[in-house]
């Protein structure tokens, strides 16, 4: 074992990235020794079923309980790359249309925010830019999880929705767009080289509900990294500096993405759709009006129960996508 060689600790970022990996295996070997826990349990109720004692809703609850396990399990079998066992940075953007588009992207962060519920991930709202009159003009969310990337790397790029708009008086049908970007959140380590001197920081006042809420104080952090054109913001704290440092994360981020996605010449596809927040480019379509269908364009997985999906039950759809994902990466090699 690396770790309980003496040379290893001498140099912190090699230990740091192995009792990082040490951890996830920790985890994961947990994991399996709980299914076969909830397996053997089964063995003995079923046992205890054919002696004739009354075990029938034990034993249905642990079906589920195994079933949900090993979906799980199937789903962790698709992540192969490094990245995938990290913490997620997500934003949602939206196209052109206004407030249509903007009330879109504040139905996604909904639905994502839905779907870590449902995983168990932690999440934090880093910034939230609200529209006009309804929606958001931008939102960037840190997700917090077991493979929280790995789930939710393959939901990049434009979501289209059509339905009959709320803020069309005359009730006319609409298809409105937005952009989704997912990142892995950079850890110790990884070291991105940031020079001070390429940064722009401003400052402003936070937004609030008013009252007592109001911020008076420009705590708010917006950087610009000037080679890249790449602008974070945050602020989801009080304190100027606790955003500094949560923008400065996802700067981080967003540079390692950019970095590992320049290496990967077989995302550049990708990158060109998502270069442009309209028609022909979306990944996901979800039609509400004159029938209720989500369908993914690349899988071509659809459903009509909408509400679930929208109510973050993306299971089926990032299980597809993953599938999709480790078949083209084997066809490359």
């Amino acid at each position: 074992m690396r770790l309980a060689s003496p040379e290893v600790w001498q140099d912190q970022k090699t230990s740091q990235a192995l009792q990082q990996k040490k951890k996830r295996l920790e985890k994961d070997i947990q994991f399996f020794r709980q299914i076969l826990g909830q397996k053997e349990e089964l063995e003995v109720l079923t046992e205890l079923a054919a002696e004739g004692e009354s075990v029938g809703a034990e034993t249905e609850a642990g079906i589920s309980r195994l079933d949900k396990n090993l979906q799980e399990a199937e789903l962790r079998a698709l992540f192969y790359d490094e990245d995938d066992p990290r913490n997620a940075i997500l934003t949602i953007h939206p196209g052109a249309g206004g407030t249509e588009s903007q009330d879109w992207s504040q139905m996604l962060l909904r639905m994502y925010l839905r779907y870590a519920e449902r995983k168990g991930f932690k999440v934090e709202i880093l910034d939230q830019q609200p529209g006009e009159e309804a929606g958001l003009k931008s939102a960037t969310v840190r997700i917090e999880g077991d493979y929280a990337f790995g789930n939710l790397s393959q939901e990049t790029g434009v979501h289209r929705l059509v339905r009959i708009s709320p803020f069309d008086a005359a009730k006319r049908r609409h298809t409105s767009f937005s952009a989704v970007f997912v990142y892995p959140e950079v850890d110790e380590d990884i070291e991105v080289a940031i020079s001070p001197d390429d940064l722009k920081i401003d400052t402003y006042r936070s937004g609030g509900k008013g009252g007592q809420h109001v911020n008076t104080t420009d705590s708010a952090v917006r950087i610009t990294h000037i080679p890249s054109g790449i602008v974070v913001q945050c602020q989801s704290e009080r304190s100027q500096h606790k955003n500094k440092a949560s923008a400065m994360k996802v700067l981080k981020s967003r540079l390692y993405d950019l970095e590992q996605r320049n290496k990967r010449v077989k995302f550049d596809a990708l990158e060109d759709a998502k270069s442009d927040i309209a028609f022909g480019n979306q990944i996901r379509s979800y039609v509400l009006h004159p029938y209720r269908m989500i369908k993914d364009m690349r899988t071509r997985v659809e459903t009509g129960d909408t509400d679930k999906v929208l109510d973050g039950d993306l299971d089926e759809f990032i299980k597809a996508t993953l599938i999709l994902r480790k078949k083209s990466a084997s066809a490359v090699k």
